[in-house]
């Protein structure tokens, strides 16, 4: 049986850092970068319309989010300054982004470099 996401509790967006801050109710506070919820897109842009790994999707160091948009109590609209805003970021998706950040960032690292593309814009 899976268990339940904890309640998300606080939302903060660092505009500075061009960072989002998620707070659960068990006390896990994770920090996620624009750049890194861009390249994990929900959408089905980003995450392909069948199995596999998805699309990669480079170029997006300088990314920031413009606008959050709350829907209903289990999900965020974010709108990236290079137009996506496509996804719903389910609160279950954050938590599952932020537990498991390193090991996504590095896979996405890894699919860059064997793909030859950049983060740079």
């Amino acid at each position: 049986m899976a268990v339940a996401t904890p309640e998300l509790t606080d939302i903060v967006l660092h505009q500075a850092t061009r960072t989002l801050e998620v707070r659960f109710a068990d006390g896990s506070v994770f920090r996620l970068p624009a750049e890194f919820l861009r390249v994990h897109s929900p959408s089905a842009e980003v995450q392909g319309h069948g199995p596999g790994p998805g699309v990669l999707v480079g170029g997006k160091q300088e990314v920031a989010i413009t606008r959050l948009e709350p829907v209903g109590h289990y999900a965020l609209q974010i709108t990236f300054s290079d137009g996506h805003d496509s996804g719903l970021f389910g609160f279950d998706y954050l938590y599952r982004l932020g537990r498991e950040q390193d090991t996504l960032w590095q896979r996405y690292l890894d699919r860059l470099a064997e793909a030859g593309q950049s983060r740079q814009p």
